[in-house]
């Protein structure tokens, strides 16, 4: 599932192209969004401003209409030049955006609604989202608060809870704690305030350091390699997420996985760098 980062670069690449200038062309493959441009048409209108809220999009289009989209786990937006063929079938198209000079196509995404202003603040999930990781001011104070308050519940399970802080995903979740040195199946209510703390300035750090200038440049931007290791080698961008039974790049014990969660999600740890805490054994 694309995480925060990969939304932030998705967002700051479709912004790059998209505006300031005026969409000459829109298509869709969803019902709900082919209405709204039937009585609202999208052509001639500006696009504003697009954005990241965690792992959401934001399309902000003149005379007040907001298109938001969320990848879940297979959709993506390509970039392509007008005219140019697309990567991926048209079959799989389901929103296009076009300008004089270029095509924001969202392929597989399956979420996908237009608001405005006032229904988006009223109706959506957006607003409910807990401090944005790569906001301009991330809000810290109110995460750790945010977080202190599922005391009873697994840590690993908290961080991917988007209303306590938003942009963290499965990948990163292993990570952080991992850089904490925190044992993925603790509860909230046994971490120390410094171990809080770490994680929170780790989440923020790791996600930024993967959508600086020049972080996966290319113009598809559904992807990127992620990196959370100082390693040069490109094999070896991550600490424990995918590495279970492989060697802990610190001791050199070997990786665990577990499934957690109500979603069965894959967690992964090092059992000597994470020990796990005497009330757990």
């Amino acid at each position: 599932m694309p995480e925060g980062d990969t939304i932030y670069r998705a967002a700051r690449a479709l912004g790059h192209v998209l505006e300031g200038k005026v969409v000459t062309h829109f298509e869709t493959a969803l019902a709900p969004l082919a209405s709204v441009d039937d009585n609202t048409p999208l052509a001639g209108r500006t696009v504003e401003k697009v954005e990241s809220r965690g792992k959401w999009l934001l399309m902000h289009f003149s005379g007040d209409l907001i298109l938001v989209t969320h990848m879940l786990m297979s959709g993506s937006w390509h970039i392509y030049r007008v005219r140019e063929r697309w990567h991926r079938s048209r079959c799989e198209m389901r929103v296009v955006v076009a300008t004089a000079d270029v095509e924001a196509v969202a392929f597989n995404v399956p979420v996908a609604k237009f608001f405005t202003a006032r229904t988006l603040a009223r109706d959506s999930m957006i607003p409910k989202l807990g401090p944005d990781l790569l906001g301009v001011e991330f809000a810290a104070d109110e995460a750790k608060a945010r977080l202190l308050v599922h005391g009873d519940e697994e840590i690993a399970n908290v961080l991917l809870n988007q209303r306590v802080m938003a942009g963290m995903g499965n990948v990163y979740k292993s990570e952080v704690l991992f850089a904490c040195g925190v044992h993925p199946f603790r509860l909230v209510n046994t971490l120390t305030s410094a171990e809080v703390d770490c994680i929170l300035e780790r989440a923020k750090r790791f996600l930024e350091g993967n959508v600086k200038d020049g972080a996966d440049g290319a113009m598809v931007t559904y992807t990127g390699l992620r990196r959370t290791t100082r390693a040069a080698d490109p094999g070896a961008r991550l600490w424990v997420y995918r590495r279970q039974g492989k060697e802990c790049r610190r001791c050199g014990t070997a990786i665990k996985m577990r499934r957690q969660g109500p979603g069965a999600r894959s967690t992964y740890w090092c059992p000597v760098c994470q020990p796990e805490p005497v009330e757990m054994r």
